[in-house]
């Protein structure tokens, strides 16, 4: 069996047993606990702590998942992945233990065709009831059942929550992989022993005290690698050898022009490029972007380890984007977000790799000379400051130097390092909280529980009476809070819309007949479904179960409706004016102005800017209807609907529709008409990071008032200049004109003076025991005066020189003496002169024997200053 037909065998075999099949969930989860998704339960944690119901209590799926803890270790084993398949069945308090172990024998030997006579089971050391069903109801014999301690087969949430024994199957590949160890048995660090499927028995609820009680609820959580089930069936040793990451590796092969199997070193590279390519095209297709922190960290790290394993195997030119169509070839029909993508894709891995291509090669130089240098010196560690600038200016995560060095069997000087980076650091090592379930566990999620979700009715109504069904203080629920108390109120029906897809939340007001006020001043979503009133009780008492009129600030709303209308009008002439590659990657929809991120690779020129500038407000002029309405996400894919890059949805989505030329999936507020929004200036676009730019927009009455700050700012430099205000650009460029002009005047007369009239200063030269000129040059600056004393000083073949100016910007005086080595030892001492003199200026200064200067603040004292040198080196006027 191939890999398609084993993940399709999974899923249909536990659709027979009563399963709903369920798509992969994105590789970046809703859960905020979580940096990616790394198992097939992430998608129903609040599922399994019954604060979601799906309507239905068994589900299958085969869930991409990425994790990244043990990235050195990726390459050199045949089983490690950063990116896998992770088959799973589940059960939401429905089956239990005895359908699960039966269900994965019977699909384990009658569905696979695996010999009973291979597989062994361990079982936690105290589930004397996994045991039973094991050898009593399924039928496998004892002694192949293998009792093990919690920390192979016990799971738990964390410290405390749900948890459970778990059981794990075995696939005894036989002693020819083996240690040969007697005591070799499922557990054996050794390959022969191979774990593929993974039950949990979620059935306790662990207290603080570590007190395990039963779960009203007791599910099934299973795991089952899509990547070793293959290895088993198709009879190889190595997940790497099975027929999609073979043949992506042939690409690897094709492009670098070396073979596998050749040796251990390129067969590690070799894995290394095969999986890291994989990961990096299911996490730009979901929506993640190369940066410095977080998902975008963790996606640069195994991009630039796979670029640079490419080079090693002697991969000079850029290869990802190729190896990229063979990951799309291969699963694009099982994943069609990355067929969906594919173009963008390979763009975002193009531009990193040549990106970092450049930082790679002069980071590598710089770092082989550090590595000689210590060799030489015979010592084995890199200094952590070195592993700072190589990170600061190549951009080398420390895990890239770290794998380097270690190749030529140095060290890292860690410690230090992490004192040079420590918030870096933190980035580079942002791990996974594998299976965090605190975030679910909270007040929001016992208001759900209790009283249900909130009915939005904020599409159609700016005002609403509704019912007070939570309140929370401190992160905890409460009956009732007092005037002046800050808290957030959940009600059963709400106009305010939440903070999300971008659009920020209402403020507004709730009260009561009573006279109770709680002015709301953001309204946020904590958990799906419930709308939470972010605020201060500013009068009254507010209670349970009160009634309230909850009214929203209908102004803001109706300028955030134009705000959000207009990011998709500018996201369709984007797309229209750059390219098809263009995708929204981010938003930020406020009353006063706009943010609107986009994927591109180089900087729009201002001609592009005018022109989508253009063409939104002409969309605007053209009074195009705006309508929504809700529908199926698979319909709406077919009718060409606009998904946003990196967004989530559900089975049923609100379609935003503009006219005829706009389709996106989009739950906001917006305005009736395009009209509404008035008018669109854009006030600046920029970069945000790797193939990302950003664009700031106003419109409205805040666009009328940029335009009319613009007019001012005209106006006012009209003014100055003398001119009228569309004569501004042409009167500006013939004064930059006249300012080169004069510019270079000057330039001149510098040179002039230090060739041509240095003869003329030089004559002025008096010898006491050295030569020596005391003299004032025309208008110049510190440097001009500085080279002038170095001509002079050259010219005379040593001596001295007092040199005086009136500098040209502001008229300041400045002074300067310096001697030569042979007038120093004569008894010249310039820092003794500039102190002498620079009172007549004003001013102060000083400097060594050799060299001295000052700066003063009254012209008119030159003269005296430089009489004042004479007399005290002993020259005539």
């Amino acid at each position: 069996m191939n890999s398609a037909e084993i993940r399709e065998s999974f899923l249909s075999y536990f659709e027979t047993k009563g399963s709903r099949r369920v798509s992969s969930s994105s590789l970046v989860p809703d859960d905020p606990s979580l940096l990616l998704t790394s198992a097939g339960m992430v998608q129903f944690k609040p599922v399994f702590l019954g604060v979601k119901d799906l309507g239905f209590m068994r589900a299958t799926t085969c869930q991409k998942c990425v994790r990244t803890t043990d990235i050195d270790i990726i390459g050199t084993t045949n089983r490690h992945h950063s990116f896998f398949e992770m088959l799973g069945n589940f059960s939401f308090g429905d089956y239990f233990k005895s359908e699960a172990c039966a269900w994965a024998q019977e699909y384990s030997v009658e569905m696979l065709g695996l010999d009973p006579d291979r597989l062994w089971y361990s079982i936690y050391e105290d589930d004397d009831e996994a045991e039973r069903i094991w050898a009593e109801e399924v039928g496998v014999p004892r002694e192949r059942i293998v009792r093990m301690g919690a920390k192979d087969n016990f799971w738990s949430a964390g410290p405390t929550g749900p948890c459970g024994p778990c059981s794990e199957l075995y696939y005894d590949q036989g002693e020819s992989v083996g240690c040969g160890l007697d005591s070799c048995a499922p557990g054996c660090e050794c390959d022969r022993f191979l774990e593929y499927w993974n039950l949990v028995f979620m059935q306790f609820d662990r207290a603080e005290d570590g007190t395990l009680t039963p779960l009203p609820n007791q599910s099934i959580d299973t795991g089952m690698g899509l990547e070793r089930v293959a290895a088993i069936l198709q009879g190889v040793r190595s997940n790497f050898e099975t027929d999609i990451l073979r043949s992506i590796m042939a690409r690897a092969e094709e492009l670098t022009g070396v073979a596998y199997g050749s040796s251990e070193k390129i067969d590690t590279s070799l894995r290394i490029v095969t999986d890291h390519t994989r990961a990096v095209t299911f996490l730009v297709a979901d929506g993640v972007l190369p940066s410095n922190e977080g998902r975008g960290y963790v996606l640069r790290r195994i991009l630039r380890r796979a670029v640079r394993h490419g080079r090693l195997l002697g991969r000079t030119e850029p290869f990802m984007a190729e190896m990229v169509d063979r990951v799309v070839e291969l699963m694009g029909a099982a994943y069609p977000e990355i067929a969906e993508h594919h173009d963008l894709v390979r763009r975002i891995a193009d531009s990193e790799e040549q990106r970092f291509s450049t930082t790679l090669r002069q980071g590598l130089a710089f770092l082989d000379e550090e590595i000689s240098r210590l060799k030489e010196a015979g010592s084995p560690v890199l200094d952590g400051r070195t592993a700072f600038a190589l990170h600061d200016t190549f951009g080398f995560p420390l895990e890239l130097t770290a794998e380097i060095v270690a190749e030529a069997g140095l060290d890292v000087e860690l410690d230090v390092f992490e004192a040079e980076m420590a918030a870096q650091r933190e980035r580079a090592r942002a791990a996974v909280k594998d299976e965090s379930w605190t975030s679910f566990a909270n007040a929001f999620n016992e208001i759900a529980t209790r009283a249900g979700q909130t009915d939005f009715v904020g599409y159609e109504r700016d005002d609403a009476t509704a019912t007070v069904i939570g309140l929370v203080t401190g992160g905890a629920s409460v009956e009732e809070i007092a005037a002046g108390t800050a808290a957030e109120v959940v009600l059963d029906r709400t106009p305010f819309y939440a903070e999300q897809g971008g659009q920020v939340g209402d403020q507004g007001v709730l009260s009561s007949e009573r006279g109770d006020v709680f002015e709301v001043t953001d309204t946020t979503l904590p958990v799906s479904g419930v709308i939470s009133h972010r605020g201060t009780l500013t009068s009254g008492t507010l209670r349970l179960g009160d009634t309230v009129s909850a009214d929203i600030d209908v102004m803001r709303r109706e300028r955030i409706r134009r705000n959000h209308t207009a990011t998709h009008l500018l996201h369709w002439a984007l797309r229209l004016v750059l390219g098809d590659h263009v995708r929204q990657s981010g938003s930020h929809v406020a009353p006063d102005r706009l943010r609107f991120d986009f994927t591109h690779f180089e900087a729009p020129g201002a001609d592009q800017l005018d022109k989508i500038e253009r063409m939104v407000n002409a969309k605007i002029m053209e009074n195009h209807p705006v309508r929504s309405y809700e529908t199926s996400l698979t319909s709406a894919k077919e009718a060409g609907v606009t998904a946003l890059f990196g967004e989530k949805y559900g089975e049923f989505v609100r379609v935003l529709e503009t006219g005829n030329f706009s389709k996106e999936l989009c739950g906001g507020t917006h305005v009736a008409r395009t009209t509404e929004i008035g008018l669109v200036k854009i006030a600046s676009e920029g970069s945000v990071g790797a193939n990302l730019r950003r664009i700031e927009a106003v419109t409205s009455f805040d666009a009328l008032e940029y335009v009319e700050r613009e007019e001012a700012e005209l106006a006012e430099a009209a003014a100055v200049l003398k001119v009228q205000r569309f004569d501004v650009s042409e009167r500006v460029g013939t004064l930059v004109k006249r300012v080169k002009e004069l510019e270079s005047a000057k330039e001149r007369v510098k040179e002039n003076l230090s060739a041509q009239s240095i003869d003329a200063l030089l004559a002025e030269a008096f010898d006491v025991g050295y030569q020596l000129v005391i003299t004032r040059v025309p208008d110049t600056d510190a440097g001009g005066l500085r080279g002038i004393a170095d001509v002079m000083r050259a010219r005379m073949g040593g001596g001295a020189v007092v040199l005086a100016t009136v500098a040209p910007d502001g008229g300041a005086p400045l002074l300067l003496a310096a001697g030569s080595d042979d007038a120093v030892a004569a008894g010249f001492d310039a820092g003794a002169v500039i102190k002498a003199v620079a009172p007549h200026v004003k001013g102060g200064g000083g400097g060594k024997p050799a060299m001295a200067q000052a700066g003063g603040k009254d012209a008119s004292g030159v003269d005296a200053a430089l009489a004042a040198a004479r007399d005290m080196l002993g020259t005539p006027e």
